[in-house]
């Protein structure tokens, strides 16, 4: 099952906010590292929703055309 963007923003969001309450070096580092994935995760989830509407959008225009 595919994630959405939102999913990974709100698991983002949370690992920033288990950074900001770290009392520890060691686990405010292991939170901003999961941020930074989970972000990417995001980026790439948005980035492949995107390419898949463009698709349909394209499939839809060819269907019109002929």
């Amino acid at each position: 099952m595919s994630q959405s963007y939102e999913f990974y923003c709100a698991r983002a969001d949370q690992a920033a906010a288990a950074a900001d309450n770290a009392e520890l070096a060691n686990v405010r580092d292991r939170e901003l590292r999961a941020e930074k994935t989970w972000r990417g995760l995001a980026e790439h989830a948005r980035a492949v929703a995107e390419e898949r509407a463009k698709l349909v959008r394209d499939k839809q225009a060819e269907a019109d055309a002929a």
